[in-house]
């Protein structure tokens, strides 16, 4: 795929960083997009560090719909809403966040000088995307929103490329032996190249049209815990403790595209092992630290703590419109899902919002949309980045530098909330708006 792009490293970074990206993030999600974006990053010569937070940063607007649109579907679970209304919603708001990242991230990287030279391919980039997003979660199937909205974005992107002239620029050509290694891959077919990517899209897009997910799913209630203690804040309703066990869940389809494409290329099952191995030795600390973050979410919301430090947010008023925002950023911060973030506090944002007479809806697609500006700093991202980029002890170096870029994105959003829900409600699904 480099190897057919324009010899500028900012243009790698808008194809690779977030097209690709978020086409990673649609079919496994849980750090893969970064671990692998930043690893591509570094090979075309960036710095590790820069790779690291360039890729965190774009792995944002994908991430409400990552895993299949699994978020989306928790969400509506735990509040009882429509989850194609919410996920409409969020399609309503991320779009807009896609549309200026690309920009955003060329500034850091570039300058302004960088974005004037630029700014054809990223808004083609950032567009396609947004729009992609938007019809797909309004109106097609919002579990197919991320895969859909990728492969839109990086067909879009990559074919403007080969027909829009950039003007060198020395400062950021592809040099030494990276120049020699995208040469190299030029000389390959491009199917080959594109080849295990579209495996891996349609095996994931047939598998969830025919729902094999559900096919063999058991729910299997935790003793000791199942409806054993109440922690919600306005009823007594027991808290569930349901372990579904799936199968055939959608990371089963990617394995299945893995094999697939082992089969296809003929790589010997010597080979294949020895890249699992491989695997196993780079990531075995991040999916410690996934399982640890994860069990620590549980705590907290078994414990009550996370809803003791919600509610404290939401009786603030209506002032609620700028922090709901902040409590899906800090619930996937902590926890590094936008899964287990909606899981935590999205009913709460309900309860909050009809409290204060605000919309349900809009306040629950907000904490998601929220989340993933909190993503960048989750522990789990960054140590899943750091272990295969060879940051391993410099994690707190990447969060100081994230941390930042966090807040900046998560106040354009809270600007945003406001504007849907006084100055223009009809935006919003179910309230005389769009279906």
């Amino acid at each position: 795929m480099i190897g057919h792009l324009p010899n500028d490293r900012r243009v790698v970074l808008v194809v690779v960083g977030f097209c690709f990206g978020a086409l990673l993030e649609g079919v496994a999600g849980f750090g893969c997009p970064v671990a692998i974006t930043a690893s591509l990053l570094i090979l075309v010569g960036f710095p590790a560090v820069e790779a690291l937070v360039f890729a965190l940063i774009f792995n944002t607007t994908p991430v409400a719909f990552g895993g299949m649109g699994l978020p989306v579907t928790v969400l509506g679970a735990v509040t009882d809403l429509p989850s194609p209304k919410l996920a409409a919603m969020i399609g309503r708001q991320l779009p807009i966040i896609a549309l200026i990242l690309p920009f955003y991230v060329i500034a850091l990287y570039g300058g302004w000088r960088s974005v004037r030279s630029l700014w054809p391919v990223l808004l083609v980039a950032g567009t396609s995307f947004g729009a992609a997003q938007f019809v797909t979660s309004n109106f097609i199937n919002y579990t197919l929103t991320d895969v859909l909205s990728a492969l839109t974005s990086l067909l879009v992107t990559v074919l403007f490329v080969q027909v829009w002239r950039l003007q060198p620029d020395p400062a950021f050509a592809i040099s030494g032996t990276q120049s020699q290694g995208t040469s190299a891959a030029a000389r390959i077919p491009a199917w080959q190249g594109w080849l295990p990517w579209l495996i891996v899209a349609a095996t994931v897009i047939l598998w969830t049209s025919f729902k094999l997910p559900t096919r063999g799913q058991r729910d299997i209630p935790w003793p000791g815990l199942h409806k054993a203690i109440a922690i919600t804040l306005y009823h007594d309703k027991p808290y569930a403790a349901v372990w579904s066990f799936q199968p055939l869940a959608t990371g089963t389809a990617v394995l299945v595209a893995c094999v697939i494409t082992a089969m296809l290329f003929r790589l010997s099952p010597a080979a294949f092992w020895s890249c699992v191995a491989r695997t196993f030795r780079q990531a075995w600390l991040a999916v410690i630290t996934v399982v640890l973050i994860v069990a620590l979410a549980y705590l907290m919301n078994y414990a009550g703590l996370a809803y003791t430090l919600g509610l404290g947010a939401a009786s603030t008023g209506h002032l609620f419109v700028v922090f709901s925002p902040f409590l899906g950023w800090l619930a996937v911060a902590l926890s590094g899902s936008d899964t287990s973030g909606n899981a935590l506090f999205g009913n709460l944002q309900v309860v909050a919002a009809r409290q204060l007479n605000l919309s349900p809806v809009l306040f629950a697609a907000t904490n998601s949309s929220g989340g993933v500006m909190g993503k960048m700093i989750s522990p789990q991202n960054i140590a899943t980045g750091a272990a295969v980029t060879q940051l391993k002890g410099q994690e707190g170096a990447v969060f100081a530098r994230t941390f930042v870029h966090s807040i900046v994105l998560t106040l354009l959003l809270v600007a945003l909330v406001v504007v849907q829900q006084y100055l223009i409600p009809g935006i919003i699904p179910g309230t005389g708006g769009p279906p």
